[in-house]
Parts: structure tokens; sequence; C-alpha cells
């Protein structure tokens, strides 16, 4: 019995995908810092509304949406994009650098566990490995940086929430594209972020003073919007669709690689410790994908 080739196409997608979220969190910070974090959402995605109108167009051999892959956007919408973010933003406010990055580093884990129980996919011991050594590279990242804060109970829940949440948008993400597009999968799930998010948005645009922001920040906010809801998201479903579930959760240690490089490429200084990560974190997705 001959094996499939390897899907090193999918792989691409997926690796590129998460390395674009790794450099662009940096960046995000500077927006952060101009616009309230629900309105910065509201404005990410209903700019990306627009630019993805026409991938709500589905192919001429694509299936009517009935009720399960209606009520799956949605889910994959409110747990990818709402929920995790909310978990997030407030959960690194209650928990240390460290708590936070060694908590997040078991979203590979999360992904293998979920895709075992909601999809049966069954995990080899090599790509079990290969993920244990990718967790095993973030933590050691996160362990590496300075602590700042105490962690509350609290936000040690909400980052495992967050973790969760991200791992079931892995999960859904592979069954949805069993039978749609990636490309309007992306444009679907974009717009119920844009619904969920809107009356908070709102709310916080009535106080907001829009003239304030420069030329070049809203430049920077376009940006965004088409790497963060756009070209990621359509990426990743690219590749998901060939590849398993949780071997494309082992992908997720591109982003903070990428994060790390771009700290490089701005000046800072790499510890033999954080070497070491990287390099943990690389052989897991090369074990997990050979």
């Amino acid at each position: 019995m001959s094996s499939s080739p390897t899907p090193w196409l999918a792989y691409a997608c997926l690796a590129l995908s998460t390395t674009i979220v790794g450099s662009y969190l940096g960046l995000s910070k500077l927006l952060v810092i101009v616009f309230p974090v629900f309105l910065l959402a509201g404005l990410r995605f209903g700019l990306a509304a627009l630019m993805m109108l026409h991938w709500l167009k589905p192919a001429a051999d694509e299936p009517p949406l009935d009720a399960r892959s209606r009520w799956l956007l949605f889910v994959e919408s409110f747990l990818g994009n709402f929920l995790f973010s909310i978990c997030l933003l407030f959960g690194v406010r209650s928990c240390s650098a460290v708590a936070a990055g060694v908590i997040m580093a078991g979203i590979p884990a999360a992904v293998a566990l979920l895709s075992r129980l909601l999809l049966g996919e069954r995990i080899a011991p090599r790509v079990l490995l290969g993920i244990a050594l990718g967790v095993a590279g973030i933590a050691l990242v996160a362990l590496g940086k300075a602590d700042a804060g105490s962690t509350t109970p609290l936000g040690a829940a909400l980052l495992i929430g967050a973790v969760f949440c991200e791992a079931s948008y892995v999960v859904i993400g592979k069954k949805l594209t069993a039978h749609l597009a990636p490309k309007r999968i992306s444009a679907l799930i974009n717009l119920w972020g844009l619904v969920l998010v809107a009356p908070l948005a709102l709310w916080q645009s009535f106080s907001f003073d829009f003239s304030a922001p420069s030329l070049p920040i809203w430049g920077l906010l376009l940006f965004y919007a088409g790497a963060a809801s756009m070209l990621t998201v359509w990426l990743w479903m690219t590749g998901l669709k060939r590849v398993p579930a949780a071997r494309a959760g082992v992908f997720m240690v591109f982003l903070p690689i990428a994060t790390g490089l771009v700290g490089l490429l701005l000046g800072e200084a790499m510890s033999w410790q954080q070497g070491l990560a990287y390099t943990l974190a690389l052989a897991g997705v090369v074990l997990a994908t050979a």
C-alpha cells in the first residue's frame, strides 16, 4: 500500500499563517495604545469584511449551507474570535508573563486532545512526541522572560479558557474545511466576529476621537485587518484542509518563534535559553511532519 504524498504546500500555509500572526503581534500593540480594545476589534472585522465581500459567494460545486454548517461557523467565530480575545486580554492582566506564556504553550496539546475526542483522529507516537517538544519549546521561551506581576486563579482560568478556545477553533475549522472553501470560511467567520463585537465597539466609539489617530496609524490598522482577519485565516484554513488537526496544532510554535525573530531585527539579544527553546520547537515540527 503506497503512502499519501507529504502535503508540503499545506505545511507551508500553516507555518506562514502562524508566522505572520507572530510578526504582527508586536505591531498590534501600537494600535491598542491608540484604540480601545473592542473598538479596535470592530474596526478590524469591519475593514476585513469589506475586503472579503467577493469571498462570500459560494463556488459552483459547493453545497448550500445547512443548519449544522451555519452553527459551526457561528461557534468557530464565537470561540476563535470573540471569546478567545476576551479570555486572552483579560487573562494576561491578572497573570505574570511567565505564567501566561507557559499556559498558552499548551495550545498544541489541547488541539491534540480535542482532535482525538471530537474528530476521532488517531495520533501517532511520533506526532505526540513532536507536540511535546513544541510545548516544551514554547514554555522554555516563557520561562526565559522576566516575571512581572502576580498570577490570580481567575487570570489563570481565563488563559486556560483561551487555550481551549483556540484549540476548538482548529478542530471546528477542520470540520468546516471538509465541505466549504477556505476563502468562504474566512469571510463568514469574520462576519460573525463583526456581529458579535459590534455592540461593544459602538459603545466605545461614542467616546473616541476619530481625528486623533495619525495617517500611519490608520494605515497600520488597514494592514492589521487584512493580515489578522483575511490572510492568516485563509492560509490556516487552506493548510488545515489537507492536514490532521492534531498535526496542524504543532505549527502554533511558529508564533513565538516569529515574535522572537522580530525582536532580533529590532535589536534585542537572544539568550542561550531562547535559542534552545526555538530549537526544541522546530524539532517538534520536523518530527510531527516528517
